[in-house]
């Protein structure tokens, strides 16, 4: 293996793992947020609970998000210099103000929501969950206009003199369509995380009769939330496709195995390609559906791979320009598979609730089980993602081989990726465990070990 591949595999790990704490962070910073709330206006003792609960995993899920995503900037300079001297001057824009404004503030608020409760008024120390949220959100808005830079890059010139990129209008940077659609798309996913976990702990203590009432509250809060969350992770997706559409055809083709330009154009129900993923082999085909996910109608234009490929080579020279397939193809599939799922069970589990019982029902022992569904269908979106833009890391101006940085050794990409791979292996076991025995002490536990404080005290300043 050569340094480009090492340095995508390390690269792989460390976005794929970090990848797997922020959608949840993202989405239960709200749910969080609105028990606290409804504790504030009803004095319900069960909503301080249902914060306090649910909180815990979130201050695990958050600390160990915030540890694995620290390296990820460190790559930038370790790995990936070229990159950094090419585009620093507009990525380290957005990265500068995550840093600075949204990460600060989650997480001092965050001190102050944990610690505060009954020192400060509590009107504060509502705020201050809700200011977690916002700023956890705001963080990944930062994030995902970077991202959306590399993939459709706007507001910037290419300086001949030193070789950069350089941003010239930064509003452009920060009104990027892509990276505000990746943005409803990734908080859309990040409520239906938190929704399906909040699913599969309450399925758990439902199924064993352990505080059943505290636990079909949250079964039913976030079924509904689950359910509006799904429908708005697939509109936000087709949103995005039909953007790729106009702005990354090669990846829409891709994911799609569409070799050959046609009007209408078919959806492929299955492909089957060659072991190097680059020819389609057989393939059954929908008429016209991929027209519609393109552009809103039956009957319009999709370029095929082929084609792409030769205005590719014309305007960029020659070169290899098609993703390897088999992985877009195949990650887009079980993204959307376990989505439309998500969409099915959330709605069945208010069905079933209008109609009887919930915590009597049987199927509620497989609810937990659930909890791999949105882990599998982030981390397929996620590959799609990155995958489908290659071989540019920076769409139609900076290739990933070009991006690498010059002094390299395979020695020091095995060493760092290995120590990685150790560290990450580690703090997995540690995350695992502290998420399972939290989860299954219960509220009772989150109770007896948070700070706690005699509701009279609560907001005896205010």
């Amino acid at each position: 293996m050569d340094t480009v591949l090492l340095s995508r595999l390390q690269f792989a790990l460390t976005t794929i793992y970090h990848w797997l704490f922020v959608p949840l962070t993202l989405g239960m910073g709200w749910f969080v947020a609105f028990m606290q709330t409804r504790y504030y206006q009803t004095k319900d003792e069960t909503w301080r609970k249902m914060a306090k609960f649910w909180g815990k995993l979130f201050l695990i899920n958050f600390a160990i998000g915030v540890v694995t995503g620290i390296v990820q900037e460190f790559q930038f300079g370790m790995n990936w210099s070229e990159y950094s001297r090419y585009v620093g001057d507009i990525f380290g824009a957005p990265l500068a103000v995550e840093a600075l404004l949204a990460f600060f503030m989650e997480s001092t608020f965050l001190g102050v929501w944990v610690f505060g409760e009954g020192r400060v008024p509590e009107k504060v120390h509502l705020a201050s969950i809700w200011l977690v949220a916002i700023g956890s959100n705001l963080s990944a808005l930062w994030i995902l206009l970077a991202n959306g830079w590399m993939q459709h890059p706007v507001g910037y010139v290419i300086n001949e003199a030193n070789g950069r990129a350089e941003l010239v209008n930064f509003f452009a940077l920060i009104g990027n369509p892509k990276g505000w659609i990746f943005f409803w798309h990734t908080i859309s996913d990040g409520l239906l995380m938190a929704a399906m976990v909040i699913i599969a702990v309450s399925g758990y203590h439902i199924f064993r009769k352990q505080n059943v009432e505290f636990f079909k509250k949250s079964f039913i809060i976030a079924s509904v939330a689950g359910l509006v969350a799904s429908v708005l992770v697939f509109l936000g997706g087709h949103t995005m496709g039909q953007y790729m559409y106009e702005t990354q055809p090669m990846k829409f083709a891709a994911i799609e195995a569409h070799w050959e330009t046609s009007q209408p154009a078919d959806f492929s129900l299955l492909t089957i390609g060659d072991l190097s993923g680059k020819r389609e082999v057989w393939s059954a085909r929908v008429p016209g559906v991929l027209s519609f996910l393109a552009c809103n109608n039956f009957t319009c234009e999709v370029k095929g791979v082929d084609d792409i490929q030769k205005e590719y080579e014309a305007l960029y020279g020659p070169g290899d320009y098609i993703p390897l397939m088999v992985v877009t193809y195949w990650t887009f599939r079980i993204m959307m598979t376990f989505g439309f799922i998500m969409i099915g069970i959330t709605a069945f589990f208010l069905w079933a609730n209008m109609r009887g019982d919930i915590t009597k029902a049987k199927w509620m022992k497989w609810a937990p089980s659930l909890l791999v569904l949105p882990y599998l269908a982030n981390a397929s979106g996620w590959i799609l993602t990155e995958m489908g833009r290659q071989p540019w890391i920076v769409q139609g101006l900076l290739k990933v081989e070009d991006a690498v940085s010059p002094n390299l050794t395979n020695v020091d990409l095995l060493i760092s990726l290995i120590g990685y791979t150790a560290v990450y292996g580690s703090l997995a076991v540690a995350m695992v465990k502290l998420m399972l025995k939290y989860a299954k002490a219960g509220p009772d536990a989150a109770m007896h070990e948070s700070v706690d404080v005699a509701p009279s005290l609560v907001g005896a300043d205010d």
